[in-house]
């Protein structure tokens, strides 16, 4: 999957990372992109802001385009890391022009023009426009974007809370832009990490802004810590962590255990880490913390030891695309980790056919348990 973004006489060849697993029907860049990018073009005064900043800009269009004023990139996404990376690379664009951070950064230089992709979880867009009170001013202009129909009216509500004057444009090929002038409001403090208690075992768990199921115990993990398999003296990796309550519970369960936590969000894998800090702080030592698209980085380790056992709550879509290709590199990579014999253990829902696709990849799989909503298979290598 390989396409040109081409505006103003210009061509950017995008794909998106990793992109040998890219439906050929998808393209590395939205109708909000090119709004964004138009906007700006037809204003050239724009080029000499300073300090510009880009939030969620999901696979780089932005990130290359206005490459040559040295924006600041922030995502909580490893994969819309690569994807930029990758894009810059594939278009000669020199990557150290682009400053790159991470959606747990905090950054206080000043900035004149921000712009930002509206991101699939609200709460990670309060958290960055908490952040910016610090370094935005009258001087600042924000625009944001999306589809139009993921713009509401609680959208405009948090620019306003936290930021200051907010407007909206016309729609355009179903993309709207929003306009914020900050005017210096009084500073709100954060709500994030959020804290609630899970049962049996009672944990307090913390949950950045980004995190799956951030305010409750999602019913898919709920279900899978009731088959937890026996895991003493084993070496096990919660693929797709989040807060890392089903590793955390194999660490309490089994104190001969060790557990690598695993997962592409930079806010999940450090609410992972914090909640066995603060839970099980002797764990610790049995403990691996990776920020990864699936297994890459566990995998591209020069030694790898391989591990006996692999949990997997796979997510089944890539920002607002439908897919199953993460839930199968999730697969694939988990049968190259495991040792012979060593298991995976997957949890879906019901209508998904992971049974079909894990019989392709695994000498045996079986029905551990289901309901009336998901099903947990065992896939032996």
């Amino acid at each position: 999957m390989k396409a040109s973004l081409t505006l103003f006489d210009q061509a950017l060849q995008l794909v998106r990372y990793p992109e040998h697993l890219q439906h050929p029907s998808w393209q590395a860049w939205d109708a909000a992109d090119e709004y964004i990018i138009e906007y700006l073009q037809e204003r050239p005064e724009l080029a000499k802001a300073k300090g510009l900043r880009i939030y969620n800009d999901d696979f780089g269009a932005l990130s290359c385009w206005f490459a040559n004023q040295k924006p600041t990139w922030i995502s909580d996404s490893y994969v819309a890391l690569r994807s930029c990376q990758d894009n810059l690379a594939l278009n000669n664009i020199d990557s150290a022009l682009v400053t790159f951070r991470t959606s747990l950064d905090k950054i206080i230089s000043p900035t004149e023009l921000v712009l930002i992709k509206i991101p699939k979880t609200t709460a990670l867009l309060e958290q960055q426009l908490i952040d910016l009170q610090d370094s935005v001013g009258p001087q600042t202009l924000i625009i944001a974007a999306a589809k139009a129909n993921a713009i509401q009216k609680s959208t405009l509500a948090l620019f306003e809370k936290y930021l200051g004057i907010t407007t909206t444009s016309l729609a355009k090929k179903k993309a709207r832009l929003i306009f914020c002038q900050p005017t210096g409001k009084p500073k709100h403090k954060s709500p994030y990490p959020t804290h609630w208690f899970s049962e049996s075992p009672k944990f307090e768990l913390s949950n950045h802004a980004n995190v799956f199921a951030r305010q409750q115990l999602d019913i898919g993990a709920r279900f899978m810590l009731q088959y937890l398999p026996k895991a003493n003296g084993k070496t096990l990796i919660d693929l797709g962590c989040g807060n890392g309550v089903l590793g955390l519970s194999i660490l309490y369960k089994y104190p001969e255990s060790k557990v690598i936590f695993v997962d592409e969000s930079y806010m999940a894998v450090a609410s992972a880490q914090e909640n066995v800090q603060r839970n099980l702080p002797e764990a610790l030592p049995r403990c691996e913390f990776q920020v990864s698209n699936c297994l890459d980085e566990f995998l591209n380790q020069a030694e790898h030891q391989a591990v006996d056992l692999v949990l997997c709550n796979p997510p089944f879509h890539q920002q607002n695309a439908i897919t199953d290709h993460i839930a199968l590199q999730m697969f694939s990579d988990a049968k190259k980790a495991l040792a012979n014999g060593g298991e995976l253990i997957v949890v879906g829902n019901r209508h998904l056919d992971y049974p079909v696709k894990l019989k392709r990849m695994f000498r045996a799989v079986k029905q551990t348990a289901t309901n009336q909503k998901f099903s947990i298979f065992t896939a032996t290598k």
